[in-house]
């Protein structure tokens, strides 16, 4: 099960298990199941399976990727891997880290309500994991890759992050379908994250997506 960390002050680093090969789905069959499931059980995910999860979201596939850096299971403007992934658990919110496949804890408590759509009743969605998106201009910007001007234009950079939160999100979309998990990409309480997570001034809460085991009924 996802580790219940106790009090923040003495949580640790939650090293996820390598990832392995679940369900024997192909491409095709995922693509045909994927779906938006919005009624999710509370029941925690196996470690395994959120450590499999992160992995296909947004983890490292290669260790020579573009431009001398790793490459990773989702694209990114110069590959700048610009975006970082929360994970909100029941106690505590950690930062993935795919380098080195660990979560990092950076807040203490449930945030999964914050993660939600602001005015969404909260006993609506009850899915143990919330998985929060978050920009880092400083990193788009400095991106090691092709230096092209609109890595700097700011109006540039929105089309560049929300395509690479999709491209993240669609994985964790095809992931879901081929475990028969379900999952929900949505918006969020952008301001009360960015306070609860600390965020510099060059970070963005952009969206976050609920992941677990569906409820009896499936949404069409």
């Amino acid at each position: 099960m996802c580790p219940s960390s106790g009090k923040f002050e003495r949580s640790l680093p939650i090293e996820l298990p390598p990832p392995k090969p679940g369900r024997n789905t192909s491409v095709f069959q995922a693509l045909e199941q994927r779906r938006t499931t919005r009624a999710i059980r509370p029941d925690p995910l196996p470690l395994q399976t959120l450590s499999n999860l992160l992995w296909a979201a947004f983890g490292v596939n290669r260790q020579n990727g573009p431009f001398g850096m790793t490459g990773r299971t989702a694209a990114s403007a110069s590959n700048s891997q610009e975006i970082d992934v929360y994970v909100a658990l029941a106690d505590t919110t950690h930062l993935y880290d795919p380098l080195s496949h660990v979560l990092s804890p950076v807040a203490a408590g449930d945030l999964r309500a914050s993660a939600l759509t602001p005015g969404q009743p909260v006993g609506e969605v009850e899915a143990p994991v919330q998985l929060i998106y978050v920009v880092d201009l400083e990193r788009l910007e400095q991106s090691s890759g092709f230096d092209e001007p609109g890595l700097r234009d700011p109006e540039v950079q929105k089309s560049y992050y929300y395509v690479d939160t999709g491209l993240i999100a669609a994985n964790v979309y095809l992931f879901a379908a081929g475990e028969r998990l379900a999952t929900w990409f949505h918006n969020c309480d952008r301001q009360a994250l960015a306070i609860r997570l600390a965020l510099s001034s060059r970070q963005h809460v952009l969206f976050a997506q609920s992941v677990g085991h569906p409820q009896k009924r499936r949404d069409p």
